[in-house]
C-alpha cells in the first residue's frame, strides 16, 4: 500500500511549456490523495502561485465529497441542514433563491473552485437581471434587500461546507453584497393611536386580536400562533412558544419563533388579562384567536393583514404595514419609560443594543429630555448661577 501523503506535500515539475504545480489538499476514503494544481508560465510565478495556495490550504483535510457541485451541495444542505430546523417560509424562500439565482450561475461548478469573485460577478447580474416573473410595471431588477437575503443564505451554506470539508475558506466572506435598506419605521402617534383604538371598539371578532397587539408588540406569526395554554389567568402572563406562517399551498404551518430570543414568557397589562379572560370562557377553541370558519385552526396572518388595512382605510389613517403596529407599541412603551432592556425581553429581541439601534428617533429624544432634567436637578442642587471651571 502507497504511504499515505501528507496535506501540504506539493510537487513541481515543467511540462509541455510551462510550470504545473499540484499540492496534497486532502485524502479519499482509500486513502489516495486529493491534489489541486496550479500553472504558470515560469518557475518564479509558480512558486508565488504555490505558496499562496498552500497558505490557503493550510490545516484543511478535503474530503472526496470536495468534487461536488455547488448546485449539489445547495440541495444536500437544504435537506441535511435546513429542513426542519427553519420555518416553512424560510425554507421556501431559500429554496427559491437556489433554483433562480444560484444554479443558472453558478449551480454547475465545482464547489472548491467557486471563489468570491464568481459570487460578485452573480450578485451583479442577479441584481440587474434575477427577477423571474418578470412584469414591466415591476421590473426586472432585484431589489438590494434580495441581494442581502441571498448572500446570507450563502454565506451559511458556504460556512457548512467549510464544516463538512469541502471547501478550505467560506468564498462569500470576500464578496460585499449591497448594503441592507433599513426599513423606515412607520408608527401611529398619539392621536391616530386613539383613532384606531376607536375604530376597532365594536369590531367584535378582530378587536381582541388588535387590541393584544398592540399591548404586547407581538410578531404578526406570534400573535396568529397563540393557544390557550400559553395563557395564566392567574399570574397575568403569556408564554410565546411558536410562530404561524402560510406555505406555499396556502394552507399554515407551525413552526419556531423567529429568534432563540423569541420564546420568551411576558407579563400582560391587566386589561390585556382581563380581555382575555373574557375571551376565553366564550371560546371554543385551542388558539386564542381562531379561524372564525375553522375553530381547530388559527385565525390567517394575511387574513389579520388584510383587516388592519380595512381599519385603517375606514379611520382615515395612514397605509402601515402590520409590523409598525409592534414598532407603535415598542415606541410608545420607550416613550413612556420602559427601559431597553425590558422592552428587548418584551419583544423577543436578541439584545438590548438591537432594541437601541432600532428606536434611536425615541432614543435621541429621551436623552434630550434626561439632559434637560439633569439640568433641573443640577440647579436645584447647587443654584442657577453656577460657574463651571
Amino acid at each position: 500500500m502507497a504511504k499515505r501523503r501528507p496535506n501540504g506535500d506539493g510537487m513541481v515539475r515543467k511540462s509541455k511549456g510551462r510550470w504545473e504545480g499540484r499540492i496534497v489538499v486532502g485524502h479519499k476514503e482509500n486513502g489516495d490523495s486529493i491534489f489541486r494544481y496550479v500553472y504558470a508560465k515560469t518557475q518564479k510565478e509558480l512558486t508565488e502561485k504555490m505558496h499562496r495556495k498552500l497558505n490557503e490550504y493550510q490545516g484543511v483535510e478535503l474530503t472526496e465529497d470536495s468534487k461536488m457541485t455547488l448546485g449539489c451541495w445547495l440541495d444536500v444542505w437544504l435537506e441535511k441542514y435546513m429542513k426542519n430546523t427553519i420555518r416553512p417560509s424560510t425554507f421556501d424562500s431559500y429554496k427559491h433563491m437556489i433554483e433562480s439565482y444560484v444554479k443558472p450561475n453558478l449551480g454547475g461548478k465545482t464547489i472548491a473552485f467557486v471563489n468570491s469573485n464568481d459570487i460578485q460577478k452573480m450578485y451583479i447580474k442577479v441584481k440587474k437581471e434575477g427577477r423571474i416573473n418578470y412584469r414591466p410595471k415591476v421590473g426586472k431588477s432585484l431589489s438590494d434587500s434580495t441581494i442581502v437575503r441571498l448572500h446570507n443564505m450563502l454565506h451559511k451554506a458556504m460556512d457548512d461546507a467549510v464544516k463538512e470539508h469541502l471547501i478550505p475558506k467560506n468564498p462569500t466572506a470576500g464578496a460585499k453584497p449591497p448594503k441592507k435598506p433599513k426599513p423606515e419605521l412607520q408608527i401611529l402617534n398619539e392621536e391616530q393611536l386613539e383613532r384606531f383604538m376607536d375604530a376597532i371598539k365594536d369590531d367584535i371578532m378582530w378587536h381582541d386580536l388588535f387590541y393584544t397587539e398592540l399591548t404586547t408588540g407581538l410578531r404578526r406569526g406570534e400573535l396568529c400562533g397563540l393557544k390557550w395554554t400559553d395563557f395564566d389567568e392567574r399570574e397575568g402572563t403569556l408564554k410565546i412558544n411558536r410562530s404561524v406562517s402560510h406555505d406555499k399551498k396556502g394552507g399554515i404551518v407551525e413552526g419556531e419563533t423567529k429568534t432563540g430570543q423569541g420564546k420568551r414568557v411576558i407579563i400582560l397589562p391587566k386589561s390585556t388579562v382581563d380581555l382575555l379572560k373574557e375571551r376565553k370562557i366564550k371560546s371554543h377553541s385551542e388558539w386564542i384567536f381562531e379561524n372564525p370558519l375553522k375553530p381547530e385552526r388559527p385565525v390567517s396572518p394575511c387574513s389579520a393583514y388584510n383587516r388592519m388595512k380595512v381599519i385603517l382605510k375606514k379611520a382615515n389613517l395612514p397605509s402601515i404595514r402590520f409590523h409598525d403596529l409592534r414598532h407603535t407599541f415598542a415606541t410608545h412603551a420607550l416613550t413612556s419609560g420602559v427601559d431597553a432592556k425590558t422592552l428587548s425581553g418584551i419583544l423577543g429581541h436578541t439584545n438590548a443594543s438591537f432594541t437601541l439601534d432600532t428606536y434611536t428617533h425615541v432614543t435621541t429624544d429621551m436623552q434630550k429630555r434626561a439632559s434637560e432634567i439633569v439640568d433641573d436637578f443640577v440647579a436645584n442642587i447647587f443654584g442657577e448661577g453656577l460657574d463651571l471651571i
